[in-house]
């Protein structure tokens, strides 16, 4: 046998399918119950009381049971068949009966001549009642309904008995206390209601009160467990799923119509029959029995004791079938008139608070319809669960419980201009001890959706530099003003408009801005670039997108702006003539622009300091001709094209001191080169270099020379006359072999010698007592080896 607690536990583990039960399938189910009870009732009358009493009738005329011969002689009925009277006595026959005869005429009579109807009322009664309330739990056993059911039975019960449930409907009632605007003559009759829900929740009156002084304690985000946090969290996931599943398909929702309807046309069905068979059920009959050669008697007239009850039993009947019908087809027409296809909460009282909640639809509409016929608490509830700004509580509740303050300092370091980093990587919201760093320097967000900066972004006072990488981010007014007067760098990557925020036109005092991400439309240019007028103090403005020009309001800034960086990801940008209107210049980076030439409008940027056109499909660079009006220009990068020569024009850039020609296709270096004696920096890598000119030794300043991945055989003695080289590039060329003179560089601190084709390595390398083995000096093992043993000591140490 099944023990009773096992038998407990799993009728406590079935769904609570009341909670989908309006009050007419309530009502139905009690009515069912009556039904069901009329039917026992019905059925005990007939199986404990006698079913029919019979007697012998004496005067029978014309198959008619009399009780006199006087009594038929004064109807009006002529005596036709007065010969067929049974007035005469049988010899053989037994005329005083015994009542095993009896029991067997009643039998017979009972069979053959009381109506269907009355023998059969209880089990049509049962039958018809059975078939009710199959028809009205179809829908919670059909398979394709009942998983559905029960999975949404089990969440939204999970969801009510939540613990973050109740803590997100007080906070939500707090609030809206807390933005109700001062009141006047009009709310002051509400006023009583309110004090008293205050002092019936307490803890509403204290939220109340702390709100009105403008205090916001973040701690009380605390009084939910990490437990109980994490088990909201994957409810919020369940929720979600649910959602999915169960909005696909409006099966449930027809599953129910239909059974609704299968029952309107039963109950007009059993309606009518029923009340038709009432006027058959009689007290009295008379039978005619085919047992005169046994008891001397052929008909007979009997009583039928119960049929008075069971008629009253089944008028009763009637009218509960006709309330039911009643009921049924309220069900139907709610059903039909009614949009139970889509709920919105903002129209219904059950939206816990929070406005953003979706609307939903199909199935997962209509139950909660059902829900709501129940008992809206547990929709007001549930909504909870849909509301995307609740989640963002919850995750900000869980972010605050995993990120503590001692993990949020491992996670800081610094980055390469020796200034205190936190990177923070797809995180929900920003957690509250973020707040508690306070010399953190610079704030990086990355793949965040939908932070807010709070007020208390005000504790980090040494917060120069901000970085929001596809992170949309809101911010409050507090912390907008503590931005505005301490801000000095902002980095804005995005993929969609609706990821720039408009807020960082208020940093009056921004000096540097990055932008990065599609300008190419009307509306993003409009937006975008119309107000940075309002930036006063912005001196850097490098933009990363696929612009066809440059935007008028930029050109138009260029009595600010000390550097402009394009970035166009190949696209080809246009530079107009009013581009002169950036005189102030200092810095200007195209990169990836598709100019193809130098754009001549360069030469009229008079405080240009350095240039950098990477990646611009560049076949030459014959317009630096006109370069040496640009007497301010200290760097030239043009690395990363298909330059094939150098003009000799290149020597009238006397003031240049970095050059950048790596990455090219170079395959001589003139002479005239080596007439720019201020060069510090010569890039020549990865071209297609055979030789390296004797003039290079008129550059005495130079410190940095690279000319790896070249076909240089030889270096030229003059080379080594550079006696400020500290950085020495030779990596992958065809280097036979290296003069002793290289011992004059004692200043060089790397030396790069890997994949050439030297035998040997001059002993005077060690005059060169700042390169150091594997830190400056890279070679291969072998060739070390073929130094002396002091050396290459010295160079080890």
């Amino acid at each position: 046998m099944l023990p009773l607690g096992e038998l407990r536990s799993n009728l406590n583990s079935q769904p609570a399918y009341h909670i989908l039960m309006p009050w007419w399938d309530v009502f139905t189910d009690y009515m069912s119950i009556v039904m069901c009870m009329i039917a026992a009732f019905s059925g005990t009358l007939q199986v404990t009381q006698d079913k029919l009493t019979c007697l012998p009738c004496k005067w029978i005329i014309e198959n008619k049971c009399y009780n006199s011969f006087k009594a038929w002689n004064t109807s009006d009925s002529p005596c036709s068949n007065c010969s067929a009277m049974q007035g005469s006595e049988s010899r053989n026959i037994k005329f005083d009966l015994d009542r095993q005869q009896y029991n067997y005429v009643d039998a017979i009579c009972y069979v053959t001549y009381v109506h269907w109807f009355v023998i059969n009322f209880p089990y049509l009664v049962l039958i018809h009642t059975v078939i009710f309330q199959a028809c009205s739990k179809f829908w919670l056993k059909f398979p394709l309904t009942s998983s559905k059911l029960e999975h949404f039975i089990t969440i939204l019960v999970k969801c009510f008995d939540s613990p973050w449930t109740s803590r997100a409907l007080c906070d939500a009632a707090v609030e809206e206390i807390g933005l109700q605007p001062a009141f006047d003559k009009t709310d002051r009759d509400n006023l009583n209601t309110k004090e008293q829900v205050e002092i019936n929740f307490p803890i509403l009156q204290e939220r109340r009160s702390d709100l009105q002084m403008g205090i916001v304690e973040k701690s009380r985000v605390g009084v939910l467990g990490k437990t109980e946090a994490e088990q909201a969290k994957a409810l919020f996931e369940k929720v979600k799923n649910l959602r999915m599943h169960i909005e696909e398909s409006d099966i449930i929702y027809r599953v129910y119509k239909y059974q609704t309807i299968v029952k309107v046309i039963k109950f007009m069905a059993v309606l009518c029959y029923t009340s038709y068979n009432i006027n058959h059920i009689i007290s009295q009959v008379d039978c005619e029995a085919d047992t005169e050669n046994f008891t001397g008697y052929r008909m007979y007239r009997c009583k039928h004791t119960t049929a008075f009850l069971i008629k009253i039993l089944a008028t009763f009947y009637v009218g509960l079938v006709g309330i039911y019908g009643l009921v049924t087809m309220y069900t139907l027409w709610w059903m039909l008139t009614y949009s139970l296809k889509t709920y919105s909460f903002r129209t219904s009282e059950g939206n816990g608070g929070y406005s953003d909640i979706p609307d939903v639809k199909k199935d997962f509409a209509f139950l909660l319809h059902l829900v709501d016929k129940y008992n809206p608490l547990y929709s007001r509830r549930f909504a909870v669960f849909l509301s995307e700004a609740s989640e963002k509580r919850l995750r900000q509740l869980y972010l605050n419980h995993e990120w503590t303050l001692e993990k949020l300092r491992q996670r800081m370091n610094k980055n390469s201009h020796k200034k205190l980093e936190l990177h923070l990587f797809m995180l929900s919201e920003i957690p509250f001890k973020v707040f508690d760093l306070v010399e953190l320097e610079v704030l990086k967000l990355e793949l965040m959706s939908e932070v807010t900066i709070p007020p208390s972004i005000a504790q980090l006072r040494d917060l120069k530099e901000l970085w929001l990488y596809q992170t949309t981010a809101r911010i409050e007014a507090p912390g907008l003003a503590f931005l505005r007067d301490n801000l000095k760098f902002l980095y804005i990557k995005f993929v969609d408009i609706n990821q720039f925020p408009l807020w960082i036109y208020d940093l009056k005092k921004l000096e540097e801005l990055q932008l990065a991400g599609p300008l190419s439309t009307e509306n993003a240019r409009c937006i975008f670039f119309d107000s940075l007028r309002e930036l006063k103090r912005l001196q850097v403005l490098r933009l990363k997108s696929n612009i066809t020009r440059l935007p008028k309001v930029v050109i138009d800034m260029g009595v600010q702006l000390t550097m402009l960086s394009v970035n166009n990801e190949g696209k080809k940008l246009i530079i107009t003539g009013n581009f002169k209107k950036m005189g102030h210049l200092k810095q200007l980076e195209l990169v990836r622009c598709n100019l193809e030439t130098i754009p001549s409008v360069i030469i009229s940027l008079h405080s240009i300091q350095e240039i950098d056109l990477k990646e611009n499909n560049l076949n030459t660079f014959e317009e630096i001709v006109n370069f040496q009006l640009l007497q301010k220009l200290t760097c030239l990068k043009l690395w990363y094209n298909y330059i094939s020569y150098i003009p000799v024009d290149i020597g009238e850039l006397g003031s240049l001191e970095q050059l950048y020609l790596n990455h090219n296709k170079i395959d001589r270096i003139p002479s005239q080169l080596c007439c720019c004696t201020m060069l510090w920096y010569l890039d020549l890598s990865y071209n297609d270099l055979r030789c390296v000119p004797p003039e290079i030794g008129q550059l005495q300043k130079l410190k940095y020379f690279a000319v790896n991945a070249n076909h240089i055989e030889s270096l030229p003695v003059q080379l080594f006359q550079c006696k400020k080289l500290q950085t020495l590039i030779l990596r992958d060329n065809m280097l036979q072999m290296l003069q002793s003179n290289v011992g004059e560089l004692i200043n060089l601190t790397q030396l790069d010698l890997m994949h050439n084709h030297l035998n040997l390595l001059p002993e005077e390398l060690g005059e060169c007592y700042l390169l150091k083995y594997n830190s400056g000096l890279l070679v291969e093992e072998e060739l070390m080896n073929t130094l002396p043993l002091e050396v290459k000591e010295k160079l080890e140490g």
